[in-house]
This record gives C-alpha cells, sequence and structure tokens, in this order.
C-alpha cells in the first residue's frame, strides 16, 4: 500500500482547509480508507472559537464520518492511534507551531526552538508511517516583512524550515489561492 504526504499552504481564508477536506474525502472514497481530522486549533479567543466551530460543521455537513482527534501539541502522542488504509488531515502546521513554541519558557532560546522543531517532524514521519495518506495543511505568513522581532523572526525561520522539511517528503504540494489549488509538486492522487 502506497503512502503519501500531501501538502497545502495558502493565505488565511484561502480555501486551503476546504481543499484539504475535499481531497481527504476522495483519496478515502478511492481507497475506502477511515477520515481522521488532527485539530492543532484551540479556542484562545472569540474569533479562534467561531473559526473551531465553522470546520466542525463543516465536516459534519461534508457527508463524511471524520474521527477528530483535539491535539494543539506533542503530535507525536497520536503516531500510533492510526491504521495503514488511514487518511489524516493535519490543519494546522503554523498553528502546532505557535502551541508548541508558546508552551515551554524558553521562547529565546535556539535549542528549545530546535527541539519544537524537530518535535513536529518526528510525529509527521511517525504519523505517516502508520498511514495510507497524511495531508498537512499550513498558512503562508512568511511573505510579509518578520519585522526585527526575534521571536517572530525564530518563528518564521522554525516555520520555513518546516515548510521546506514537509514539502521535501511530500508526493503533492499545493498553494491554495482564492480558493483555488496550484499544484506546486507532484502528480494524480493515489
Amino acid at each position: 500500500m502506497a503512502r503519501q504526504l500531501i501538502f497545502i499552504s495558502g493565505g488565511v481564508r484561502s480555501g486551503k482547509s476546504s481543499f484539504a477536506e475535499e481531497l481527504a474525502a476522495d483519496i478515502a472514497n478511492l481507497t475506502n480508507g477511515r477520515l481522521h481530522y488532527i485539530a492543532a486549533g484551540q479556542a484562545s479567543d472569540n474569533e479562534m472559537d467561531l473559526r473551531i466551530k465553522r470546520h466542525q460543521e463543516d465536516r459534519a455537513n461534508s457527508g463524511y464520518e471524520w474521527k477528530t482527534w483535539e491535539q494543539p501539541t506533542e503530535l507525536t502522542k497520536l503516531s500510533t492511534s492510526f491504521q495503514h488504509g488511514d487518511i489524516i488531515l493535519l490543519d494546522c502546521l503554523t498553528t502546532l507551531l505557535n502551541n508548541e513554541f508558546f508552551r515551554g519558557n524558553s521562547l529565546n532560546d535556539p535549542e528549545y526552538q530546535y527541539e519544537v522543531m524537530y518535535e513536529i517532524k518526528e510525529g509527521i514521519i511517525q504519523i505517516l508511517s502508520q498511514c495510507h495518506t497524511l495531508i498537512v495543511v499550513s498558512n503562508e505568513v512568511l511573505n510579509d516583512p518578520l519585522g526585527n522581532n526575534e521571536l517572530v523572526m525564530a518563528y518564521g525561520k522554525t516555520l520555513g524550515e518546516l515548510h521546506q522539511f514537509v514539502t521535501s517528503l511530500a508526493d503533492q504540494a499545493y498553494l491554495v489561492e482564492a480558493g483555488i489549488p496550484l499544484q506546486m509538486k507532484g502528480g494524480q492522487v493515489t
């Protein structure tokens, strides 16, 4: 059974999550796989709470059965939760990184930043080894200047490295702009 990783990025409200959910459902139809959703978001304010509820409603109304895993940190804890035929959607890498960054007390420590990145990479590798397809969604936040804030620059650098890592493993990569997915890497979904 082929394992595949699909990376989907785009700006805020670009339609990347909807595209990812549709793609996951299409793959599940082709392979008869079970759908899983790893939700990294936490309701930290009213806007985020509304976004989480909208995503939950979208999945509930999709006509597909999704198993949702609320996992804002420590992605590796889920690595044994899946079977080889499963289709897994991780939404989203930027939120996961944010949660991991601010979980610790050593935000400005380069060693801590490396540990956070390593743990996320390890979680992705472990989950990918246990499923048919892993779809990773992330925000494109690196197109704007990061300013002179040391922490923001460290976050941007780490996110950029994670994007390159995921894309290097990916069979397919998409950039979603205004609801239109542009395929940047790969071919046909299997």
